[in-house]
């Protein structure tokens, strides 16, 4: 590894290390996208080298499996794997009842499906992701091709008797060109600034013609770990109503630095 990783960098390994305990073998796991779901495919991928664990993944996006393969572990779709036992994933936000915001990796879709398929979904995050009220970070919404403008206009119409702040709905780019996710959509980024009732705007979004999926998660995460940068981590159980910390030791050397 070459320089110090930031304490961000530090307080998602850490939880991305803490989480990976969770994985046992013979597990079918749900593996996230994103930053700090990539630490956790290399926290997997250590142990699969060094301690001979040995578990089925079902990568959430083109690029997590990827890196999964490239790590050692063994990949399948989640038609092949058809139930999983856990699922790891990061978040962009997270509230008190452990309600979500993801997408920003452009992968909620995927996301969604994998982690409804799971008896249990973890969610891995730095302090920053915790938030009194969801929406500060955009919220994607995951929408076709065809007429995103009048999908863009509905959304934003439909806005306005929503609890939210703002109203305002951009197309996704990259680049010059529009974003597109691995199911070869679209995604609007709603800048609402706040989100007064997650649960209703999701229902809402989701019966508008030409909307795919949203970016809110609802009553699908079970536990998150809360990574710091000085190696502490926070285990929260929303069944159990438990709150577990731990410290892990920050190595340098770890091998898990490898070509980052």
């Amino acid at each position: 590894m070459s320089g110090e990783l930031s304490p961000i960098d530090k307080a998602k390994f850490v939880a991305a290390k803490q989480a990976a305990q969770f994985v046992e073998d013979g597990m079918r796991v749900g593996l996230g996208t994103g930053s700090t779901a990539a630490w956790l495919v290399r926290c997997l991928g250590e142990a699969v080298r060094e301690e001979g664990l040995r578990f089925t993944a079902v990568p959430t996006s083109v690029r997590t499996a990827e890196l999964a393969r490239e790590v050692g572990i063994d990949v399948v779709g989640l038609d092949e794997a058809k139930w999983l036992d856990l699922t790891i994933d990061g978040a962009d936000e997270f509230d008190a009842d452990m309600s979500l915001v993801k997408g920003g990796g452009g992968a909620l879709l995927q996301e969604k499906i994998v982690a409804t398929a799971s008896d249990q979904m973890v969610v891995i995050a730095d302090a920053a992701k915790e938030v009194e009220h969801l929406g500060n970070f955009p919220l994607p919404v995951e929408i076709v091709p065809f007429g995103w403008r009048t999908t863009q206009a509905l959304v934003e119409e439909t806005l306005v008797s929503m609890d939210v702040m703002g109203r305002q709905a951009s197309l996704r780019m990259n680049g010059a060109q529009p974003f597109i996710t691995d199911e070869g959509n679209h995604i609007l980024d709603l800048h609402l600034g706040r989100i007064g009732n997650p649960r209703q705007l999701a229902m809402v979004l989701n019966q508008i013609p030409g909307v795919v999926e949203n970016g809110l998660f609802i009553d699908i995460c079970d536990q998150v770990v809360i990574g710091y940068g000085d190696g502490r981590t926070e285990t929260r159980d929303i069944n159990e109503g438990t709150v577990t910390e731990d410290r892990l030791e920050f190595v340098e050397a770890e091998n898990i630095f490898r070509d980052i």
